[in-house]
């Protein structure tokens, strides 16, 4: 007998078979817990009142095969649609990238040129000496 909070329990022994029992039913309400099951959306589902699946846009539709049973594996794979350059097209295209940093460094250089301009001077304006210094209403001083 245990007494918890002036409650008397009852208290067995625990055998293997039932400690055996309870825990093959935990692991397979833990099993079942990571299917896709949902019993009531299902039903929803084929009544029309669940959620509708939606169809494949065109561009996936066309870009997957109708079959995905396997993943094909040791298939050959398909040619490049476009040819490999040749080392005078590559060499064309590394003159052409460099006439173009050229041209971009020299506008940045023109550009640093520009920015090295000095700052203008402060305007300095003049001292007006003919009126009388106004004096702070909080001050203690005396003109």
């Amino acid at each position: 007998m245990l007494q918890f909070l002036g409650i008397t329990m009852r208290t067995t022994r625990l055998s293997i078979r039932r400690i055996s029992a309870v825990s093959l039913a935990m692991l397979a309400t833990a099993g079942l817990a990571g299917c896709n099951i949902n019993p009531v959306r299902d039903v929803a589902t084929a009544v029309g009142a669940g959620p509708q699946m939606a169809p494949s846009p065109d561009f996936v539709a066309r870009s997957r095969p109708a079959n995905l049973d396997y993943m094909p594996i040791g298939t050959p794979v398909p040619e490049r649609p476009t040819p490999a350059r040749t080392a005078e097209e590559i060499k064309a295209a590394e003159a052409e990238l460099d006439a173009l940093r050229a041209q971009n460094e020299a506008a940045g250089a023109a550009a640093a040129e520009l920015g090295k301009t000095p700052p203008p001077e402060p305007i300095k304006l003049p001292a007006n000496t003919s009126q009388q210094t106004r004096q702070k209403t909080n001050s203690k001083r005396t003109p």
